[in-house]
Protein backbone atom coordinates (compact mmCIF):
# COMPACT_ATOMS: atom_id res chain seq x y z
CA UNK A 1 0.00 0.00 0.00
CA UNK A 2 1.37 3.51 -1.15
CA UNK A 3 1.87 5.84 1.90
CA UNK A 4 -0.60 8.07 3.03
CA UNK A 5 -0.59 11.40 1.14
CA UNK A 6 1.29 14.07 3.67
CA UNK A 7 -1.55 17.33 4.19
CA UNK A 8 -0.04 20.66 3.44
CA UNK A 9 1.16 22.30 6.54
CA UNK A 10 -1.23 24.88 8.32
CA UNK A 11 -0.15 28.17 9.15
CA UNK A 12 -2.23 30.50 11.60
CA UNK A 13 -2.49 33.61 9.60
CA UNK A 14 -2.71 36.14 12.37
CA UNK A 15 0.41 34.70 13.50
CA UNK A 16 1.99 35.03 10.24
CA UNK A 17 0.68 38.74 9.67
CA UNK A 18 2.53 39.73 13.52
CA UNK A 19 5.57 38.02 12.17
CA UNK A 20 6.05 39.95 9.19
CA UNK A 21 5.17 42.75 10.59
CA UNK A 22 7.70 42.34 13.79
CA UNK A 23 10.58 41.86 11.72
CA UNK A 24 10.15 44.02 9.10
CA UNK A 25 9.97 46.45 12.07
CA UNK A 26 13.15 45.05 13.75
CA UNK A 27 15.03 45.80 10.28
CA UNK A 28 13.70 49.44 10.20
CA UNK A 29 14.92 50.09 13.36
CA UNK A 30 18.40 48.70 13.05
CA UNK A 31 18.33 50.28 9.38
CA UNK A 32 17.73 53.67 10.77
CA UNK A 33 20.96 53.53 13.48
CA UNK A 34 23.16 53.08 10.65
CA UNK A 35 25.88 55.69 9.22
CA UNK A 36 26.74 56.54 5.64
CA UNK A 37 29.86 54.63 6.50
CA UNK A 38 28.27 51.64 7.10
CA UNK A 39 25.52 51.67 4.57
CA UNK A 40 28.39 51.91 1.85
CA UNK A 41 29.91 48.69 3.27
CA UNK A 42 29.71 45.34 1.55
CA UNK A 43 27.24 42.16 1.49
CA UNK A 44 27.91 38.65 0.64
CA UNK A 45 25.00 39.38 -1.69
CA UNK A 46 27.43 39.62 -5.12
CA UNK A 47 28.46 43.39 -5.39
CA UNK A 48 25.36 44.39 -3.73
CA UNK A 49 26.20 47.43 -0.69
CA UNK A 50 23.95 47.12 2.91
CA UNK A 51 22.46 50.14 1.43
CA UNK A 52 20.86 48.13 -1.52
CA UNK A 53 20.43 45.65 0.76
CA UNK A 54 18.57 47.62 3.07
CA UNK A 55 16.47 49.02 0.20
CA UNK A 56 15.73 45.26 -1.29
CA UNK A 57 13.89 44.38 2.27
CA UNK A 58 11.43 47.06 1.40
CA UNK A 59 10.72 45.42 -2.15
CA UNK A 60 9.68 42.06 -0.22
CA UNK A 61 7.21 43.32 1.87
CA UNK A 62 5.94 46.48 -0.76
CA UNK A 63 4.99 43.36 -3.86
CA UNK A 64 2.26 42.23 -1.24
CA UNK A 65 0.86 46.04 -1.65
CA UNK A 66 1.58 46.05 -5.25
CA UNK A 67 0.45 42.61 -6.60
CA UNK A 68 -2.83 43.14 -3.97
CA UNK A 69 -3.43 46.10 -6.57
CA UNK A 70 -3.59 43.85 -9.91
CA UNK A 71 -6.65 42.07 -10.98
CA UNK A 72 -6.95 38.94 -9.05
CA UNK A 73 -6.03 35.91 -11.01
CA UNK A 74 -8.52 33.35 -11.94
CA UNK A 75 -6.81 30.33 -10.14
CA UNK A 76 -3.69 29.70 -7.49
CA UNK A 77 -0.77 28.55 -9.78
CA UNK A 78 1.73 27.99 -7.08
CA UNK A 79 1.70 26.30 -3.70
CA UNK A 80 4.17 26.87 -0.62
CA UNK A 81 6.31 24.19 -1.12
CA UNK A 82 6.67 24.69 -4.66
CA UNK A 83 7.23 28.39 -3.87
CA UNK A 84 10.97 28.12 -3.34
CA UNK A 85 12.22 26.36 -6.83
CA UNK A 86 9.83 29.03 -8.51
CA UNK A 87 12.15 31.80 -7.50
CA UNK A 88 15.29 30.48 -9.50
CA UNK A 89 16.32 32.54 -12.45
CA UNK A 90 14.95 35.84 -11.44
CA UNK A 91 18.21 37.09 -9.75
CA UNK A 92 19.06 39.56 -12.42
CA UNK A 93 15.50 41.42 -12.85
CA UNK A 94 15.88 41.40 -8.79
CA UNK A 95 19.18 43.16 -8.31
CA UNK A 96 18.33 45.82 -11.48
CA UNK A 97 15.24 47.11 -9.29
CA UNK A 98 17.08 46.84 -6.42
CA UNK A 99 19.94 49.29 -7.28
CA UNK A 100 17.14 51.99 -8.95
CA UNK A 101 15.32 51.45 -5.58
CA UNK A 102 18.42 52.46 -3.58
CA UNK A 103 19.85 54.99 -5.87
CA UNK A 104 15.92 56.44 -6.02
CA UNK A 105 15.44 56.36 -2.15
CA UNK A 106 18.29 57.61 -0.56
CA UNK A 107 16.36 58.28 2.93
CA UNK A 108 15.56 54.78 4.18
CA UNK A 109 13.69 55.33 6.85
CA UNK A 110 11.42 57.23 4.67
CA UNK A 111 10.87 54.41 2.18
CA UNK A 112 10.75 51.81 4.89
CA UNK A 113 7.55 54.42 6.59
CA UNK A 114 5.84 54.71 2.88
CA UNK A 115 6.39 50.54 2.79
CA UNK A 116 4.74 49.47 6.17
CA UNK A 117 1.85 52.12 5.64
CA UNK A 118 0.95 50.48 2.75
CA UNK A 119 1.09 47.21 4.04
CA UNK A 120 -0.52 47.66 7.09
CA UNK A 121 -3.46 49.47 4.88
CA UNK A 122 -3.13 46.56 2.87
CA UNK A 123 -3.54 43.70 5.43
CA UNK A 124 -6.67 45.50 6.79
CA UNK A 125 -8.58 45.67 3.63
CA UNK A 126 -7.59 42.55 1.91
CA UNK A 127 -8.85 38.80 2.80
CA UNK A 128 -6.57 35.98 3.24
CA UNK A 129 -7.85 34.25 0.55
CA UNK A 130 -7.74 36.65 -2.05
CA UNK A 131 -5.46 35.74 -5.14
CA UNK A 132 -2.11 37.92 -5.69
CA UNK A 133 -0.37 37.87 -9.17
CA UNK A 134 2.86 37.31 -7.94
CA UNK A 135 6.05 36.63 -10.43
CA UNK A 136 6.44 33.27 -9.11
CA UNK A 137 2.96 32.63 -9.64
CA UNK A 138 -0.50 33.13 -8.34
CA UNK A 139 -0.87 32.63 -4.73
CA UNK A 140 -3.58 33.31 -2.04
CA UNK A 141 -2.40 36.22 0.31
CA UNK A 142 -2.25 33.91 3.28
CA UNK A 143 0.14 31.73 1.51
CA UNK A 144 1.96 34.42 -0.21
CA UNK A 145 2.91 36.02 3.72
CA UNK A 146 4.65 33.35 4.69
CA UNK A 147 6.98 33.45 2.12
CA UNK A 148 7.37 36.58 3.21
CA UNK A 149 9.16 35.42 6.20
CA UNK A 150 11.50 34.02 4.26
CA UNK A 151 12.83 36.93 2.76
CA UNK A 152 13.01 39.11 5.77
CA UNK A 153 14.53 36.46 8.08
CA UNK A 154 17.09 35.37 5.49
CA UNK A 155 17.88 39.54 4.71
CA UNK A 156 18.07 40.08 8.02
CA UNK A 157 20.56 37.05 8.93
CA UNK A 158 22.36 39.15 5.15
CA UNK A 159 22.34 42.28 7.54
CA UNK A 160 23.85 41.18 10.90
CA UNK A 161 26.84 39.15 8.63
CA UNK A 162 27.42 42.85 6.73
CA UNK A 163 27.76 44.68 10.28
CA UNK A 164 29.59 42.95 12.93
CA UNK A 165 27.14 43.74 15.95
CA UNK A 166 23.79 45.03 13.89
CA UNK A 167 21.99 42.38 15.51
CA UNK A 168 18.80 42.90 14.32
CA UNK A 169 16.74 40.10 16.15
CA UNK A 170 14.61 37.64 14.49
CA UNK A 171 11.45 37.48 15.76
CA UNK A 172 9.90 34.10 16.67
CA UNK A 173 6.70 33.80 14.26
CA UNK A 174 8.63 34.59 11.25
CA UNK A 175 12.02 32.37 12.43
CA UNK A 176 9.24 29.44 12.98
CA UNK A 177 7.36 30.00 9.66
CA UNK A 178 10.49 30.54 7.41
CA UNK A 179 12.57 27.44 8.83
CA UNK A 180 8.81 25.25 8.31
CA UNK A 181 9.10 26.41 4.88
CA UNK A 182 11.89 25.44 3.71
CA UNK A 183 11.96 22.56 5.69
CA UNK A 184 8.89 21.23 3.64
CA UNK A 185 10.15 22.37 0.71
CA UNK A 186 12.86 19.93 0.93
CA UNK A 187 10.61 17.17 1.69
CA UNK A 188 9.06 17.71 -1.72
CA UNK A 189 11.71 17.67 -3.59
CA UNK A 190 13.25 14.67 -2.11
CA UNK A 191 9.87 12.78 -0.92
CA UNK A 192 10.48 9.64 1.29
CA UNK A 193 11.15 8.17 4.58
CA UNK A 194 14.25 7.40 4.90
CA UNK A 195 15.89 10.50 6.53
CA UNK A 196 14.90 12.61 9.40
CA UNK A 197 15.58 16.15 9.21
CA UNK A 198 14.96 18.30 12.50
CA UNK A 199 15.53 21.37 12.93
CA UNK A 200 14.30 22.25 16.81
CA UNK A 201 12.15 23.88 17.82
CA UNK A 202 10.54 24.28 14.84
CA UNK A 203 10.34 21.26 12.23
CA UNK A 204 10.79 17.59 11.94
CA UNK A 205 10.46 16.37 8.03
CA UNK A 206 11.17 12.97 6.46
CA UNK A 207 12.52 12.93 3.04
CA UNK A 208 14.76 10.96 0.59
CA UNK A 209 14.19 7.60 -0.58
CA UNK A 210 15.06 4.53 1.54
CA UNK A 211 13.90 2.03 3.61
CA UNK A 212 11.06 3.52 6.22
CA UNK A 213 11.52 3.55 9.68
CA UNK A 214 8.50 2.81 12.21
CA UNK A 215 9.36 2.95 15.22
CA UNK A 216 12.48 4.24 17.30
CA UNK A 217 15.73 5.91 16.33
CA UNK A 218 15.43 6.20 12.32
CA UNK A 219 18.81 4.78 10.64
CA UNK A 220 19.08 8.57 9.02
CA UNK A 221 19.02 12.05 11.22
CA UNK A 222 20.18 15.06 10.47
CA UNK A 223 19.54 17.69 13.17
CA UNK A 224 20.97 21.68 13.18
CA UNK A 225 19.55 24.87 14.37
CA UNK A 226 16.96 26.95 12.39
CA UNK A 227 19.66 29.38 11.30
CA UNK A 228 21.87 27.13 10.16
CA UNK A 229 19.14 24.92 8.06
CA UNK A 230 18.03 28.21 6.74
CA UNK A 231 21.96 29.58 5.92
CA UNK A 232 21.90 26.13 3.92
CA UNK A 233 18.71 26.25 2.53
CA UNK A 234 19.29 29.36 0.69
CA UNK A 235 22.88 28.93 -0.04
CA UNK A 236 24.71 31.16 2.70
CA UNK A 237 26.52 27.98 3.80
CA UNK A 238 27.86 25.09 1.90
CA UNK A 239 27.07 20.90 3.84
CA UNK A 240 30.67 20.52 3.73
CA UNK A 241 31.55 23.93 5.63
CA UNK A 242 28.50 23.12 8.39
CA UNK A 243 29.94 19.75 9.12
CA UNK A 244 33.62 20.78 9.31
CA UNK A 245 32.05 23.85 11.61
CA UNK A 246 30.30 21.40 13.99
CA UNK A 247 27.29 22.87 13.15
CA UNK A 248 25.15 19.96 11.61
CA UNK A 249 24.86 16.42 13.17
CA UNK A 250 24.60 13.91 10.55
CA UNK A 251 24.01 10.26 10.88
CA UNK A 252 23.65 7.25 8.42
CA UNK A 253 24.16 6.15 4.90
CA UNK A 254 21.20 8.40 4.09
CA UNK A 255 21.75 11.64 5.96
CA UNK A 256 24.17 13.76 3.33
CA UNK A 257 21.85 16.53 1.54
CA UNK A 258 24.71 18.41 -0.10
CA UNK A 259 23.29 17.14 -3.08
CA UNK A 260 19.60 18.45 -2.10
CA UNK A 261 20.68 21.78 -0.98
CA UNK A 262 20.85 24.83 -1.42
CA UNK A 263 17.01 25.02 -1.79
CA UNK A 264 16.85 28.65 -3.48
CA UNK A 265 19.46 31.43 -3.75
Amino acid sequence: MPPAKKRPRAYDPARTRAGVLAQFGHVRQAVRGLTDEQLAWPTRLGDWSVRELAAHVTMAVETVSRNAERAEPARAELTLVQWPSATAGRAADISDGTRRLAAENPDLDALYARTEDRFRTTLAGTPGTRLLAARTGAMALDDYLVTRTVELVVHTDDLNAAVPGLDVPHDRQALAACTRLLADALAAKAPGGATEVRVPPFAVVQCVEGPRHTRGTPPNVVETDPLTWIRLATGRLTWADARSEGKVAASGERADLSGLLPLLS
